[in-house]
């Protein structure tokens, strides 16, 4: 038994257990948690863009770099703080029914509740990030990495959109693999910020991070930025959205509930 409850699966499955139980019983405290999830995210995309623009007039590159390397620190704080996010739950909820920990009806009530209140805190956040003196508007140009970012990532190809939605959830699960794993603060720390590192600073999609990034960018800019309507914004939340549960539930929680289940000597 003790050997067991050291197995990274173990340790999923008494995490899918936990969300269940507050589900259950208080279902405003779990919307709640999914709240605040993208209020910490929204702190790190906000921090990561605001340090972009101010490095990029040192030396050209320097902003993209410092954005990939800041945006890690909004999954951090997810991790510390319990808050629930909808594309990890994308991985937890595929391994619930897979392993048949919860019900699935159970499953997917989690995951549904979660993304939509992971979209009203990154709405109410941003409002409210649009009121400070960095992203009021005005004092942000059509030339910042928060305006040029939106620009490109409504432009992407609905593929494209879902290729990048893959890999940036396979990174994102990997990122909490990693963390359920490790012991040591610090190490943490270290492991997802320079994880999560990858998929910011190659700017794949990550459809609750773009909740966040989109509704900074309509009201920070006090309206819609070229290219934003509600079908093009609607088309990349769908099209990300997917890719992001290919990534986090199908390869990482699917696959390797399947890895676990071939030996009892090779497991995570």
């Amino acid at each position: 038994m003790a050997a067991q409850e050291q197995t990274l699966m173990y340790t999923i499955d008494k995490s899918i257990k936990k969300k269940a139980a507050l589900i259950e019983s208080n279902y405003w405290a779990y919307a709640l948690r999914s709240i605040f999830a993208s209020v910490y995210l929204a702190l790190g995309i906000a921090i990561s863009l605001y340090t972009a623009d101010k490095l990029e007039h040192v030396a050209a590159g320097l902003g993209k770099f410092s954005y990939g390397l800041m945006f890690g620190w909004g999954l951090l704080m997810i991790l510390y703080m319990n808050a629930e996010l909808g594309t990890s739950n994308m991985m937890y909820m595929t391994v619930a029914i897979y392993r048949k920990v919860i019900p699935t009806k159970t499953a997917l009530k989690i995951l549904a509740t979660c993304i939509l209140f992971n979209f009203v805190g990154a709405v109410l956040v941003c409002f409210l990030l649009a009121q400070t003196a960095p992203f009021s508007i005005g004092h942000v140009a059509m030339d910042s990495y928060l305006v040029q970012g939106t620009v490109a990532k409504i432009a992407k190809a609905p593929l494209t959109q879902f290729v990048e939605g893959i890999f940036a959830n396979m990174v994102v699960n990997i990122a909490v693999f990693v963390f359920l794993k490790m012991k040591d603060d610090a190490g943490k720390a270290i492991a997802v910020v320079f994880i999560i590192f990858i998929f910011a600073f190659l700017g794949f999609e990550h459809v609750i991070a773009n909740f966040s990034t989109f509704s900074l960018a309509l009201f920070a800019t006090g309206g819609p930025v070229e290219g934003m309507n509600v079908l093009s914004v609607l088309s990349n939340f769908l099209f990300s959205g997917l890719g992001n549960y290919v990534g986090g539930g199908l390869v990482i929680g699917l696959i390797y509930s399947w890895l676990n289940k071939q030996s009892s000597v090779y497991v995570d």
